[in-house]
């Protein structure tokens, strides 16, 4: 029994299909990318989910994780070292997160 040299595993079509997929960016004015973003915000998507939902275009099958990133830079880690006077990278994120709940409970009142 030979098989297809050409024939892919199920999981890496899938791959494949996501590969053929191509990303495009949109110039618009301030105003209209706050209003994409508030309601995608709104709505609990993504603005990329977002601007699917108001072409007709099907989103995300199952929800995604939610999560807020930002890149730290080595010189970021450094200042974030100083700033709460511990050196362990593991425990600065921890007490951005810390500032972060900090900066919401603030917020709220």
């Amino acid at each position: 029994m030979s098989r297809d040299k050409n024939a892919l595993p199920p999981s890496w079509q899938q791959n494949q299909q996501a590969a053929r997929a191509s990303q495009i960016a949109f110039d618009l004015d301030e105003q209209f990318q706050y209003a994409i973003r508030k309601a995608a915000l709104e709505a609990g998507v993504s603005p990329s989910d977002q601007i699917r939902s108001i072409l007709g275009l099907a989103g995300p099958k199952r929800p995604k994780r939610p999560r807020l990133t930002v890149s730290l830079s080595a010189n970021d880690y450094q200042a974030l070292a100083l700033k709460y006077g511990i050196d362990d990278q593991l425990e600065i994120k921890k007490r951005v997160l810390d500032d972060l709940i900090d900066y919401v409970h603030l917020a709220a009142k």
